[in-house]
């Protein structure tokens, strides 16, 4: 396996930048942006409230929010698009009003949206819930000061949406300071807002009365590099993963450097990453932001299978991420589940611990084991792509189902990998 492949823009920035468009009457065009069912559901969102959104082959986009004219998601869009609530500070300024469904997306867990709610409550909204829908109404949103209670990437995108417009001053306290929520912060300054990070989890965002468009390029998407790195160092031979962003990967690359494995950074937007038959184990713990990320940790535990020694993994943000170690058990991989010790889980958790929490949250991982061709199910998109990479470097011939998972987050990943040598193609049913 040999050469180059290019990352794509950032679904987690994507999706959220369509809903930006809301905010304005004017045309904002951005660059960069991934085609994948996750955007296009969006997209389609949003034009079913009236903007107009086009999204072309080179990876452009354009939304021109002047002709919204509805205020109620219907629940079967709802039910499969995770921004579905996210529309609702946007709504409330256009009409005082909003309907909308529970969100949907990948299932790794409750993902209540409790603090969504009660930002946008203390913000002076009226929201009631029935049937599987969420009513708003509010005369005006006003600035507030709040603090949410655990880190919550979505919950305060949802609430930077709302308070652009409202009256006066946000401070967010504990807010998700990931790469993705400051490029929307980087957009929306673009448009006219007044938003600051003063410090690693505070964000003061200042209302204004208008925002314009604007011309954005979105950043790469870190999960992507993150699996092309390591379908590199697993196979054989390197690749040259365009897009691997130094800044944006530390932890991971830290990890890297702590079980032995060798890359080399070309320039600030470009890591080569060779394969590698021998490699420490390791003991990973997943985190916010700048920690290591919750999206890398199936990939990773791919990785850990071909280490030399007992891995751990102990995943602390959702509570139902490890749905793809038994189909790495299927295919020959040593892995079994237990309970870590942990004083005081329901603070030391990011997800709503209860005490009939029966998930394991850990996996201990045994390697180097060979892995051999197998049925394989996905359950989400980053096990997903987990699988695809297992079944790249696994004996034999593997056939995956449940593909739509992967295709909410990687672009034709079977043509790209296709390219770099890898004996993959999709089957039509």
């Amino acid at each position: 396996m040999e050469g180059e492949i290019k990352v794509s823009g950032a679904k987690n920035v994507a999706m959220k930048i369509i809903l930006a468009g809301m905010l304005t009457p004017q045309a904002i065009h951005v660059d960069n942006i991934p085609l994948i069912s996750s955007v296009y559901g969006t997209a389609d969102l949003v034009r079913h409230l009236g903007a107009k959104v086009t999204i072309s082959s080179d990876h452009t986009l354009t939304v021109i929010g002047n002709g919204i004219k509805n205020h109620i998601i219907p629940l079967e869009m709802g039910g499969i698009i995770r921004t579905a609530t996210m529309v609702l500070g946007p709504l409330l300024h256009l009409f005082g009003k909003a309907i909308v469904p529970n969100p949907g997306g990948c299932r790794l867990g409750l993902r209540p949206i409790d603090w969504h709610i009660q930002g946008l409550r203390k913000m002076g909204a009226k929201i009631k819930y029935d049937r599987g829908y969420f009513y708003a109404s509010c005369s005006k949103l006003n600035g507030v000061r709040f603090k949410f209670p655990k880190n919550s990437h979505t919950g305060t995108e949802t609430l930077i949406l709302a308070a652009v417009r409202a009256r006066g001053e946000t401070l967010l306290e504990n807010a998700s300071q990931e790469p993705e929520v400051d490029d929307l912060i980087n957009l929306l300054n673009r448009m006219g807002a007044r938003i600051k990070r003063i410090k690693d989890r505070s964000i003061v965002i200042v209302g204004v009365d208008k925002l314009t468009g604007c011309d954005y390029s979105i950043m790469p998407d870190r999960n992507e590099a993150v699996t092309f790195a390591i379908l590199a160092i697993t196979s054989t031979g390197s690749v040259m993963v365009k897009g691997a962003q130094k800044k944006q990967l530390q932890s991971f690359l830290t990890s890297l450097d702590q079980i032995g494995i060798i890359y080399r950074i070309i320039d600030e937007n470009r890591i080569e990453f060779s394969t590698q038959k021998k490699f420490r184990s390791s003991q990973i713990r997943t985190s916010p932001h700048p920690g290591f990320m919750t999206d890398w940790q199936a990939p990773w535990t791919l990785l850990m299978t071909q280490a030399t020694g007992h891995s751990q993994v102990h995943e602390t943000i959702f509570e139902n991420r490890f749905n793809f170690v038994k189909e790495l058990i299927k295919m020959g991989a040593k892995i079994e589940m237990f309970h870590p010790k942990v004083n005081n889980p329901k603070n030391f958790y990011n997800f709503v611990w209860t005490k009939n929490h029966h998930l394991c949250q850990g996996i201990r991982i045994s390697g180097p084991t060979p892995l051999h061709e197998g049925i394989l199910n996905v359950a989400d998109l980053r096990a997903g792509a987990t699988l695809v990479l297992a079944a790249s470097i696994a004996k034999g011939t593997s056939t995956i189902f449940g593909i739509e998972h992967i295709d909410r987050g990687y672009e034709k990943i079977e043509n790209r990998l296709h390219k770099l040598g890898i004996p993959i193609s999709r089957l039509t049913d």
